[in-house]
């Protein structure tokens, strides 16, 4: 006799007004976040690299020394997490570590020649991307569109916190 799966008990959802919800919108930014991606995802694919690598490679390379503990900030984001990550990139010669010239427990970020050629090949597509969907745009419509994705920034407080991991 097979054993029944035991289901989990889900949480409860607050009730929520579907009317007030911009489906539209948001399947916009579902798409276009899919498609903005896909071609880095296609580029790291064919060097077993992911995601996660795409962004410490692209923050490490626009801000050369920068130290771990910033990036830890700005991905918001464990040691635990960045560690696998950071060493596959280190090992790989993309990304270079050095202790801080005034205090030698600092630990500095900087991208190799490869590790830039990497980031600058991971965002052409993007810019590219970017630059086709501005074009025609008068500059107030263009500025309007970099307010909303910096309005668009942050995180609910009120959610509960999320996992933690790069991917």
């Amino acid at each position: 006799m097979a054993a029944k799966p035991v289901r989990k008990a889900q949480p409860p959802m607050p009730a929520v007004d579907e009317s007030r919800i911009d489906f539209e919108t948001i399947e916009l930014f579902f798409f276009a976040y899919r498609d903005f991606i896909s071609d880095p995802d296609a580029i790291l694919a064919g060097i077993g690299m992911g995601r996660a690598h795409h962004r410490v490679v692209y923050f490490v390379s626009r801000q050369p020394g920068l130290m771990v503990s910033d990036l830890l900030d700005i991905l918001q984001i464990t040691k635990q997490s960045l560690s696998r990550v950071l060493k596959h990139l280190i090992e790989a010669g993309y990304i270079r570590q050095m202790a801080g010239a005034k205090d030698r427990r600092e630990r500095r970020l900087y991208p190799t020649l490869a590790g830039r050629e990497l980031s600058l090949a991971l965002s052409e597509p993007q810019s590219l991307r970017i630059a086709h969907a501005m074009e025609g745009l008068k500059p107030e419509a263009r500025e309007a569109v970099k307010q909303f994705l910096k309005q668009m920034r942050g995180r609910d407080e009120s959610l509960p916190p999320v996992h933690d991991d790069v991917e």
